[in-house]
């Protein structure tokens, strides 16, 4: 598998500005909405309900509710911005599958990184408001490594999706339905320490789970990742990545056919 940086990055750049083209803010939406959904978090959960975030463990310090939950939003709308994007990104662009020779598994990279921009940008001013609540810590350096098995598992669930949507157009409104099942299934608004303990370990099975587990622990805690079930799930989402292209690449070979 190639991929060709500067289509690459044409289609990444694309991407971006479709998302705002026509508004008057145009780029500064990608800063002016993660701030504004702070702040109304802020005001809901602090201001008017006074939610307190559960602590798992004696002497870890309370963090602000809305920090919390703003956080496990910005890598829940990651997920599923890739994950319903994923069924239409050759289907939508059908003229690149009939007309010329083009590499289509670049599609799904570009979905990927265009979600993740606007996940970075949320996350530079999450840090910014966590410094100032919390304080920062050094171990945030390692706040990409934990993202990365969630980035690398959006990846092949894109080339699968993207894939298989071709030929089954249901997936679409199948995926619609379990993306929204999936934000209850994850930590996004409660710690993980609420589920009760039989399951956690089948929780942290789930991508998502355990990024948010692995970010809040580094973000509010000032905690390191666990460095040996991180490599194992990088590798596993390494795995599934590859076994993702290679599907991609086998239903390619019939996307002609279909569109």
């Amino acid at each position: 598998m190639r991929l060709p940086t500067d289509l690459l990055w044409q289609f990444t750049k694309r991407d971006v500005q479709t998302r705002y083209r026509g508004s008057v803010l145009g780029l500064g939406w990608a800063l002016l909405g993660p701030l504004l959904m702070l702040g109304v978090f802020t005001l809901v959960f602090h201001g008017m309900f006074q939610l307190r975030w559960p602590v798992a463990a004696a002497g870890v310090a309370q963090v602000d509710f809305a920090l919390q939950v703003f956080t496990g939003l910005l890598l829940f709308q990651f997920f599923a911005e890739v994950a319903n994007r994923a069924p239409h990104l050759v289907t939508g662009q059908s003229n690149l599958v009939t007309k010329v020779v083009f590499p289509l598994h670049v599609l799904s990279v570009s979905s990927v990184l265009s979600a993740g921009f606007q996940t970075a940008v949320g996350a530079g001013l999450l840090m910014v408001f966590t410094a100032v609540l919390v304080g920062p810590s050094v171990s945030w350096l390692a706040l990409p490594l934990a993202v990365l098995p969630l980035a690398l598992s959006l990846l092949a669930l894109s080339w699968f999706l993207a894939a298989l949507g071709v030929y089954l157009r249901d997936v679409a409104q199948m995926m619609a339905m379990l993306t929204t099942l999936m934000m209850f299934l994850s930590p996004v608004f409660y710690p993980l320490s609420t589920v009760p303990e039989r399951w956690q370990p089948v929780y942290l099975l789930n991508p998502l789970t355990r990024a948010l587990v692995e970010v809040r622990a580094i973000l509010f805690q000032g905690q390191w990742p666990a460095w040996e079930p991180l490599a194992v799930f990088t590798a596993l989402a390494a795995a599934a990545c590859v076994a993702a292209w290679a599907w991609f690449a086998w239903l390619r070979r019939g996307f002609a056919d279909v569109l």
